[in-house]
């Protein structure tokens, strides 16, 4: 049953991010805006990494039947949703990788301790909780400044995706438990999150990028 859900999971994963990327594109060729154009890189680099994983599973419920997802093709789409999540950072205009604040440079030591792991998938996870999560704070340091009532369902958005990469994490820790399920479903809210703000692009033809400066 678990499996199965991870494997709709998934499915739904990828439709959802196939929509964001949909939407970007047709807002990038209404408005030129090369934000809309990095979010379309981003959210089609997400949507085919829940492909992959997806694939993954199908191909064990139907070919090998080993009863778990090969490790190679979870931590193959995990890497390419990291490269989606770096172009969903950039077009935060991050200055640098790090803020200024020493407050808020200190969400980057946290997540470190995952890089010591010898295994990918923790390292591509540890630095997507850090784009996340920077991306996150930098968006609500934005509506603070500007008020600009799309920014907070953009950070609302980030902040999902990156409490589900570290519970994506936390369920290595805890392998028998549902914190892999539950990290999908957050994802997914996260996305959706995203969704709002870049659904209204096509429709309205508004500038973008003040969502995401």
């Amino acid at each position: 049953m678990e499996f199965l859900l991870e494997n709709i999971l998934n499915l739904v994963g990828f439709l959802v991010g196939l929509a964001i990327g949909i939407m970007s594109y047709i807002g990038f060729r209404n408005t030129g805006s090369p934000t809309l154009f990095r979010l379309t890189i981003a959210f089609s680099s997400i949507s085919l990494g829940f492909f992959i994983i997806w694939t993954g599973y199908m191909v064990e419920d139907f070919v090998t039947k080993s009863g778990s997802i090969e490790r190679w093709i979870q931590t193959l789409g995990i890497a390419v949703q990291t490269v989606g999540y770096f172009f969903i950072a950039f077009s935060h205009s991050i200055k640098s990788f790090f803020p200024k604040s020493s407050y808020f440079r200190s969400i980057g030591i946290f997540p470190l301790f995952l890089v010591s792991s010898v295994q990918l998938e923790h390292i591509f996870r540890s630095v997507s909780f850090i784009l996340l999560a920077y991306g996150a704070i930098e968006t609500m340091l934005s509506y603070f400044e500007n008020r600009n009532k799309g920014a907070i369902s953009v950070a609302i958005g980030l902040a999902l995706l990156a409490l589900g990469e570290f519970l994506g994490w936390y369920s290595f820790v805890f392998p028998e438990s549902i914190l892999y399920s539950a990290s999908m479903i957050i994802k997914i809210g996260g996305l959706i999150a995203l969704f709002i703000p870049v659904s209204k692009v096509p429709l309205t033809k508004i500038k973008f990028d003040d969502d995401f400066e």
